[in-house]
């Protein structure tokens, strides 16, 4: 017969709202949602709820919004819901051995790599700029180091050539939160969940990004900036200097070698805007202009007939 489970929830991003999902099975009980708290976003700097907190409130379950736990008062009140486990899925507080002491099976999370391969704040960004063939998911025991508890539950998949960080954002997600529902029926069942020691061989650091990433710069191979714009879409979204304006780049394709300063616009027409980088070609396939809308590229040469005159030499950029 399958037991029960008194569970504590810990996310804040929408990556984790289909793993709070996953939590709301037969035999579980969570006892609290925790989520960050309530921050200005928006140019009116108006308090957002963060996506947990939405899917916590709508569900009628009880929600907790602490800074974090450094008062003893904070931990004693997640003591208080005596929890038999704390899931943690993107919650964005590095937990404390004491905190992680508090539910008797102590923490489980839900990591979107392929661990130790890129561990930390931006797994599925730095997959995508390393060129990474796969990526997955890994459930593990957590403890005092980031992202170095054994795992317990892994999950692999391909990166398609056309992902981008909010695909594979998406595919994660779903994937991550099956895993958590296996690891959770398993531990229901009493069934083996072994939790093996990450290899330290193959750990990689995955830092947060920083806007300043993404920037494209033609000096680069041209495969590596169509890489920065998938890992960037959809935040921070790259950004290019073109023909004298700044662009947003939000799909892009690397084509084969031009004999062309880096930089230099080689094509403009209805399949995008080619520009010349240190190895190959980028295509501009959709674009942004400043305080404007996402368009084709081909929109925006229609708009800025100049980029062909450009192209052809007749112009200077």
């Amino acid at each position: 017969m399958p037991g029960s489970l008194r569970l504590v929830f810990a996310g804040t991003p929408e990556f984790a709202v289909p793993h709070l999902a996953a939590c709301r099975r037969d035999n579980i009980h969570i006892a609290a949602v925790y989520t960050q708290p309530d921050r200005p976003a928006g140019r009116g700097r108006v308090l957002m709820q963060s996506p947990v907190k939405q899917a916590a409130l709508a569900a009628g379950l009880p929600l907790e919004q602490p800074e974090n736990f450094r008062e003893r008062a904070t931990r004693e009140r997640l003591r208080s819901y005596a929890p038999d486990l704390l899931v943690v899925v993107a919650y964005g507080l590095i937990l404390s051995p004491r905190v992680l002491a508090i539910p008797r099976l102590g923490g489980w999370n839900v990591h979107a790599s392929l661990l130790p391969r890129w561990r930390g704040a931006a797994p599925i960004q730095r997959a995508l700029l390393a060129g990474d063939a796969e990526t997955g998911v890994c459930l593990m025991q957590m403890e005092a180091g980031l992202d170095t508890g054994p795992v317990m539950l892994h999950q692999s998949i391909p990166i398609a050539a056309d992902d981008t960080a909010g695909s594979l954002h998406d595919k994660l997600a779903r994937l991550g939160a099956e895993l958590l529902g296996e690891g959770l029926d398993r531990l229901l069942r009493a069934a083996p969940l072994p939790a093996l020691p990450q290899p330290e061989i193959g750990a990689t650091y995955a830092h947060k990004l920083e806007k300043s990433e993404a920037r494209l710069d033609w000096s680069e191979p041209a495969l590596a900036l169509e890489r920065k714009v998938r890992a960037f879409n959809p935040w921070p979204v790259a950004e290019a200097q073109v023909g004298g304006e700044t662009l947003r780049v939000w799909r892009a394709a690397a084509l084969t070698s031009a004999a062309a300063p880096a930089g230099q616009i080689i094509a403009a027409g209805k399949a995008g805007i080619d520009v010349a980088c240190a190895q190959g070609v980028l295509r501009l396939i959709e674009v942004q202009r400043a305080g404007g809308r996402r368009m084709a590229a081909a929109d925006l040469v229609n708009a800025r007939p100049d980029l062909k005159a450009i192209a052809s030499g007749r112009q200077p950029q």
